[in-house]
């Protein structure tokens, strides 16, 4: 099975086109090497996909050529259990810089908004 395809059918990415542009731009590796789009999995094969500051490192278990349900999907791979682990850490950490970001009190009116506009154009 092409590795792009099984990529889309266990919902790693929304359409086979970003499956396809992931691999040429070197976000998964199979079994520790870059691979083309073409490329032919088989049961076994280890994969590391890096999306969106996320990583998993899995392991394919079965073979599926349609695009099933969330639930089913998840049943096509095996994912280690360090990859879950960071993963998880990833998002406390971004959740955690998240709240302690400051958020501002209320939103500005219309006179700040003015200023806000006047000062991010600069001097005229």
């Amino acid at each position: 099975m092409r590795l792009d395809k099984w990529l889309w059918a266990a919902r790693f990415f929304k359409t086979r086109q970003l499956a396809i542009a992931a691999i040429n731009g070197g976000k998964v590796h199979l079994n520790g090497q870059r691979a083309k789009p073409g490329k032919e999995i088989g049961i076994g094969a280890r994969l590391k996909i890096s999306k969106d500051q996320f990583t998993w490192d899995i392991i394919v278990q079965a073979l599926s050529s349609q695009r099933r349900p969330a639930a089913e999907a998840a049943l096509l791979y095996e994912e280690s259990q360090e990859s879950i682990e960071q993963r998880q850490a990833e998002v406390a950490r971004r959740r955690e810089e998240g709240s302690l970001a400051l958020q501002p009190e209320t939103r500005p009116n219309k006179k700040e908004r003015r200023q806000i506009h006047r000062f991010k154009r600069g001097p005229d």
